[in-house]
């Protein structure tokens, strides 16, 4: 559709006013007053009507008064009065600017709007600013000047701060909006209307909590798709729960997941508000993709040392430091400047200068900026001092070389580009639910959960959780139960010695803690006397605690080959409100002093469990070491894979250790493992759901073949990344007609940035199917070679009220009347019904007679398009 959802609130046409009678002085509460002067002083053009909930007349004269958007600021007695009317003479969105209004209230609110399908910014709202349209509809102080940053914040103070920062900095935004604590347009929503908006060229995100991580985690991807994200997040300190029965839960903390979750949705994350719009403005620029490596020049050992120091402190690589010298002229930072973008090695260059009597400070702005292009390498200034550098600093932005006023702002730019496209990697993953690797008994790990759960226990024994491990082809120590001496000794002489002992109890988490473990035992006396004396040091330090027995297995270290094997751990807690978590890192009995973790969200394949792996500190020791050749770390990546199998097909799993994992150059084994089990939502149970995930996994159970007319068959799927080529080349072969009836223009292909929108969708809240011929042609040595060619797609993405959805269709000029629309439109269909939508809509140009009436043979309803009659509404209730 042309106009945003959204549109009616951040670009109304015409405004209603409750705040009191404009012509009294007197308002009725502080809001009305601010909000007065607020509309007043910004210049709004738009049709602007004052109204009184105490206005006299009919129904039908008070429509009259029928606006895109009303805004209220009314005593709270008054409020909901106020918001009936609104309802009532069919506005389609409305902000209420208050503060404090008790949550019964706006719970009622709330059920007044849905009731009369209002978009409510608000209540508790202090508003937002449309700065080009000269809209101000808040309290946030005066209106922004215009720029191309859109920014979102929870906190009205906190964002009133940032307006009052950027107006003496000259930064410039799209896009101003305060949700405030009981809002019912949400930050999914608005962030799904500034990815959308074409003034916002990247996004600001200030937030201090989410409600529902899938919905949240959806619209940051598809943002970030769009453009950049920069967020800043408050309440970083780590939360781990007391009562976790494994390492991983109790060493993982809330701050760490969402980490982890800003990293796979493609977004930066800044600490202070002055660093969202350093990372914006160098977001902005459109650098090419980067790594972390950093070249400095400098005039100054000091300033150049501050930038080495801190680019060390936050994970980057100084490439090197080129000291130019006190005396350094505009030629010699030219010169410097173009070896550095020469280098191989450096991946981006921080140029220092701070002022020195005889040097001139604007040539050599001039003379780097004449020697940068915005196409190559990042380049980013520090010229150090005020009012001597000043206009320095406006070459280099007429340059668009971002420039900073101290060596660690720089630093942190620089770390924010590298971070961002790093994470843009992350963000264009998309893993199927299962891997590749043979297919897990799945149903027999169901079956062995529900065992336990029916036996009212969540915590599984050694012998389950290695049963459970061995169901995903996790390899695992043979391992086995005894319940006396004379069944251990039997089981040590049958495994062969040495053998380790460990304490069998769901009671006990940490075994070592209660001298529960005991290594390298090399005989039966001694098997028979550890076993004794454990049980009895266990019954000593935890005399309720339920003993099963000892189990007995083969001590894997040796079998490996001793000294040459590493301990790493593989982990999954539970977040709040995110889900799943998986936790790699050092293992073995200190593994929570150590705290080496690093976190992923799954689903995973192989390129997120090989940087999950890179991001640990173990990592290090992982190559060759102390003389050991270098670990299988395939074999940990397989591990890692199994485990997202895992998660993501037992939605009953809560927390997990396998630790240690014991690997070398040979492959990795699960010497020990315990699992935590719980009952899962009835949503998540049906097979496919993965409903307890945060981020939806690829839809492989959507894969359907059907027969071509004529023979063979062609395959319909969801659309992948890897599509983009195929697509465009799709693009590139229809018909001028046939790309004027998808895109209403005759673009001869799409932009790089559509092409990406179109391949990297979230599947949660948007569906693409491709239909994909298999083509064979013969070679000149005889031989055929096949390859794939998209003859059509079809697609819908939800709208942010989350009930309906719009569609698109495009087929191949030369598949046109083989069915081929029919059944990419009622695969769509279908996918759109079990998701819970209720209606799909769809524009179609009025002249496409052949797609109207094929939208008509499907139970379409066509009706003219209000807002545009070239165009007509094809719509459908599911």
């Amino acid at each position: 559709m042309d106009r945003h959802i959204l549109s009616a609130l951040f670009e109304p046409r015409s405004i209603v006013v409750f705040a009191g009678d404009p012509d009294n002085a007197e308002a009725p509460s502080p809001l009305a007053h601010t909000l007065r002067s607020a509309l007043r002083d910004g210049g709004y053009a738009g049709v602007v009507t004052w109204l009184d909930i105490a206005m006299t007349g009919t129904l039908a004269e008070l429509a009259q008064s029928r606006a895109d958007l009303a805004l209220i600021a009314l005593p709270e007695q008054d409020v909901a009065a106020a918001l009936e009317i609104v309802g009532r003479v069919r506005c389609r969105a409305a902000l209420i600017l208050s503060s404090g209004l008790p949550l019964a209230l706006c719970a009622e609110l709330h059920q007044t709007a849905r009731r009369y399908g209002v978009h409510l910014l608000g209540p508790n709202s202090l508003g937002f600013q449309r700065p080009a349209l000269k809209l101000n509809a808040s309290a946030l102080g005066p209106l922004a000047a215009s720029g191309p940053l859109g920014l979102v914040s929870q906190s009205g103070a906190l964002t009133a701060s940032i307006l009052d920062w950027a107006g003496n900095n000259g930064v410039g935004f799209s896009t101003v909006v305060s949700l405030g604590p009981n809002t019912a347009v949400d930050l999914p929503q608005a962030l799904d209307f500034l990815a959308n908006d074409a003034q916002t060229q990247s996004i600001l995100v200030y937030m201090e909590g989410i409600r529902h991580a899938r919905r949240f985690m959806s619209a940051l991807r598809a943002a970030a798709y769009a453009k950049p994200v920069v967020v800043m997040k408050a309440g970083r300190k780590p939360a781990g729960s007391k009562a976790a029965l494994t390492h991983s839960a109790s060493i993982v903390g809330t701050d760490d997941v969402f980490d982890a979750a800003l990293r796979r949705a493609g977004v930066v994350r800044v600490r202070a508000f002055t660093q969202l719009f350093s990372a914006a403005k160098c977001l902005a620029s459109r650098f090419r993709p980067v790594g972390r490596r950093l070249a400095i020049v400098t005039n100054g050992g000091g300033p150049g040392v501050l930038a080495a120091d801190w680019a060390d402190e936050i994970g980057l690589e100084v490439s090197g430091v080129v000291d130019l010298g006190e005396d350094a002229s505009d030629a010699a930072y030219r010169s410097a400047l173009e070896a550095a973008l020469a280098d191989r090695g450096a991946d981006g260059v921080l140029l220092i200068h701070s002022p020195k009597a005889g040097t001139d400070a604007d040539a050599i702005a001039a003379a780097v900026g004449s020697a940068f292009s915005p196409a190559g390498k990042p380049v980013l200034a520090c010229w150090m001092g005020d009012a001597s550098v000043r206009s320095g600093r406006e070459l280099l932005g007429a340059h668009s070389i971002p420039s900073f006023r101290t060596p660690e702002a720089a630093v942190d730019a620089f770390h924010s580009i590298a971070s961002f496209y790093r994470n843009q990697q992350l963000l264009q993953q998309t893993p199927p639910p299962l891997s590749d690797l043979a297919e897990p008994d799945t149903e027999g790990a169901r079956l062995l959960i529900e065992g336990v759960l029916a036996e009212r226990r969540k915590v599984l024994t050694e012998m389950e959780s290695k049963a459970l491990l061995a169901a995903f082809h996790i390899p695992v120590t043979r391992t086995m139960l005894a319940r006396s001496t004379n069944e251990a000794m039997l089981i040590a002489s049958q495994l062969g010695y040495p053998v380790a002992l460990k304490i069998d109890s769901p009671d006990i988490s940490h075994k070592s803690d209660v001298q529960g473990v005991v290594l390298d035992v090399h005989s039966a006396a001694q098997v028979r006397d550890r076993y004794n004396d454990m049980m009895e040091a266990v019954r000593r330090a935890l005399p309720q605690a339920r003993i099963n027995g000892i189990t007995v297995q083969p001590m894997a270290g040796r079998e490996r080959g001793h000294g040459k094997v590493r301990e790493v751990y593989v982990g999954l807690s539970t977040d709040e409100p995110f889900g799943p978590v998986i936790t790699f890192g050092a293992g073995g009995t200190m593994v929570e002093l150590i705290n080496d973790r690093a976190i992923e969200l799954p689903p995973l394949n192989q390129f997120l469990a090989k940087r999950l792996i890179e991001r640990s500190r173990v990592s290090e020791l992982l190559g060759p070491w102390r003389g050991a050749p270098a670990a299988n770390t395939e074999a940990l990546e397989q591990v890692l894979l199994r485990v997202s199998e895992m998660v993501c097909e037992l939605p009953q799993l809560r927390e997990m250790d396998i630790n240690p994992i014991l690997v070398d150059e040979h492959g990795a084994v699960a010497v020990d493992a315990r699992i935590v089990v719980d009952h899962a939502p009835s949503s998540s149970l049906a097979q496919g759901s993965y409903s307890h995930l945060a981020i939806l996994p690829y839809p492989t159970s959507q894969e359907r073949e059907w027969p071509m007319k004529g023979g063979g068959l062609y395959t319909i799927r969801p659309i992948q990344p890897d599509d983009a080529d195929m697509l465009q080349a799709f693009v590139r072969g229809m018909s001028e007609e046939s790309r004027y009836f998808r895109f209403a223009s005759t673009m001869p292909e799409l932009p790089a940035r559509m092409l990406a929108r179109y391949t990297l969708i979230d599947y949660d809240r948007e569906m693409a199917l491709v239909a994909v011929l298999k083509e064979r042609h013969a070679q000149d040595d005889g031989s055929f070679s096949e390859t794939e060619r998209l003859i059509g797609v079809s697609r819908y993405i939800t709208n942010p009220d989350q009930t309906s959805c719009e569609f698109s269709l495009a087929v191949a000029d030369d598949f046109k009347g083989q069915g081929l629309g029919s059944r990419l439109m009622l695969s769509i269909i279908d996918i759109a019904r079990s998701k819970g939508l209720s209606e799909i809509d769809g524009l179609i140009l009025a002249n496409n007679g052949n797609m109207l009436r094929l939208m008509t043979s499907l139970g379409f309803t066509i009706a003219p398009f209000p807002e545009d009659p070239d165009f007509k509404l094809a719509s459908k209730a599911l």
